[in-house]
């Protein structure tokens, strides 16, 4: 069945002669832009890639949570913190909402976990990055989850339903998160020689690792240009990449911090802007899991994980016995 291919580059995608009749009317619908539901045939290749992608996204979630964790206390006002508490609950629920649209795919929360705890599942780079100043704070909720939104929307029209109809609310709350973060960024780009300093620090820190969390050029990958028939992924790296950066420079420009590239410039003819290279041999490091913080986050989660078991048996206990009592009525 998979004999046959159309190769662009690395880039593979299925022929219409090479489906079978079940996997054409399978296309055939998702061409006319009719979601798939959890009950429809689909064919394994395209069960499986949702499954990594949803799962590598609920567990960015959760580990998103971790950098941000230590500033809980250490938030400058009652204010920030409680707002940075609510942000942290967010991205909780965000976790929860993704992995439950796995579930529906077929695949145990367990079985996700496991392959979390283990290694063997990815979650997204830039939390493997140390949040050294509250300034951290602020350039993760504008430049993380600013990218986050932009990643994330075209989600919102995915072709898989309970993915789409969960990122509908995820995005609305990472709208929130990124107000939060240029919310501090502009507090301390207003503030002392000091506080600006440290917003400027924290950008230089932060910039780069947010633009390789589009990923590298799809001509890279292996699986973006099914993902792309598929309606599964909706614009390439390159295309939300650029989008990043068009919507962030002016939001710099205005709190009078600076982009930590040199080669960056307005393009009159394209009406973009052009950027330098990215070093894509440190995204890789990352991945493979040498970024400064990968064994501390993946500690850290299965840590959390073991600790809560007793909860998890009790909420399990809790269930057995409420079915047994409404059983016996």
């Amino acid at each position: 069945m998979y004999a046959q291919m159309v190769e662009t580059g690395l880039k593979k995608v299925r022929t219409e002669e090479d489906m079978s009749l079940d996997e054409a009317a399978f296309q055939a619908r998702i061409d006319a832009g009719i979601k798939i539901e959890p009950k429809d045939w689909m064919p394994e290749a395209y069960r499986k890639t949702l499954i990594r992608q949803i799962s590598q996204h609920a567990h960015s979630e959760i580990v998103g949570q971790l950098p941000e964790g230590n500033w809980v206390t250490r938030a400058p006002t009652l204010q920030r913190k409680s707002v940075l508490l609510a942000k942290i609950q967010d991205e909780a629920g965000h976790g929860l909402y993704l992995y439950s649209a796995a579930e529906t795919l077929g695949v145990s929360r367990d079985e996700l976990l496991q392959a979390l705890h283990a290694g063997k599942a990815k979650y997204s780079s830039i939390f493997n990055y140390p949040t050294l100043s509250w300034a951290d704070m602020g350039a993760i909720g504008w430049l993380v989850d600013g990218s986050a939104i932009i990643n994330q929307i075209p989600l919102c029209r995915c072709s898989y339903g309970p993915y789409a109809r969960a990122m509908v609310r995820v995005c609305k709350e990472e709208s929130f998160h990124a107000r939060q973060g240029y919310d501090i960024m502009m507090a301390l780009a207003r503030g002392t020689p000091e506080q600006k300093a440290m917003a400027q620090d924290a950008l230089n820190r932060w910039w780069w690792p947010s633009l390789m969390m589009f990923g590298p050029s799809d001509a890279e990958s292996v699986n973006s240009a099914q993902s792309t028939a598929w309606r599964i992924k909706l614009f390439s790296n390159d295309e939300l990449r650029q989008r990043m950066v068009d919507q962030t420079v002016p939001q710099a420009e205005y709190l009078g911090l600076t982009i930590p590239d040199p080669d960056l410039k307005w393009n009159e003819e394209r009406g973009s802007y052009d950027f330098g290279e990215i070093d894509w041999s440190e995204f890789h490091n990352v991945l493979k899991g040498n970024g400064p913080c990968n064994r501390e986050r993946l500690r850290t989660r299965v840590k959390a994980y073991e600790d809560g078991e007793w909860f998890r048996d009790a909420l399990v206990a809790h269930a057995d016995k409420q079915a047994a009592r409404k059983a016996a009525a």
